[in-house]
């Protein structure tokens, strides 16, 4: 995450976006930023301090759909995956990785809700097909299942995802999501269909 005040200028661009936008201040390496301005706390609320850092960049893949890091940056990820506090680390077809808090996304009982892990997945999972779609092409997903192992009352969730099937029209991945002991809670897979706009 990277901290910065309105205005200021960050490796020689200007940055001057919405609180929380993410966006790309780094042209030469390619990487996206989550944009917080000085009015927000850089560390708390739904972050915790371990998670907070000078700079946390997004890794994308070199020669990224334009129009997909663009559709990125703008939405950051999406309304859900802002509302949820889901935060991406590292983007690619191949690999993916993201966290989200807990706080915030329990069930009834202050249990880590299960619907809350299957939008963790479907959100790598989504992003990752469309990275390996291309450009002209979009991922539409076809099939989505969980299974749960163990629960969470407290902290960060890190999901990873790794493809297991890359084709032409359908692309698979399966997505686990570990608490911060390592400790596996769910697997996630989910297919996309892959179609020309």
């Amino acid at each position: 995450m990277l901290t910065v005040p309105r205005g200021k200028t960050v490796y020689r661009q200007r940055v001057e976006r919405s609180e929380g936008q993410r966006m790309t201040v780094n042209d030469e390496e390619g990487r996206l930023f989550v944009v917080r301005h000085e009015s927000q706390p850089s560390c708390g609320g739904r972050h915790l301090q371990s998670r907070c850092s000078k700079e946390e960049r997004v890794k994308i893949p070199d020669g990224l759909d334009p129009e997909l890091l663009a559709r990125l940056v703008e939405s950051g990820g999406g309304a859900l995956c802002r509302r949820m506090g889901i935060e991406f680390l590292e983007l690619s077809a191949e690999h993916s990785v993201a966290t989200m808090p807990v706080e915030g996304n329990t069930q009834v009982i202050g249990i880590l809700h299960g619907g809350s892990h299957v939008v963790l997945g479907e959100s790598l999972g989504s992003v990752s097909s469309a990275i390996h779609a291309g450009p002209g092409r979009i991922a539409l997903g076809i099939e989505i299942n969980a299974s749960h192992s163990r629960s969470i009352e407290s902290g960060m969730v890190t999901a990873t995802c790794d493809a297991l099937v890359l084709g032409r029209t359908l692309a698979t991945h399966e997505i686990v999501i570990r608490d911060e002991e390592g400790r596996r809670l769910s697997t996630v897979r989910m297919t996309n269909i892959l179609r020309d706009r």
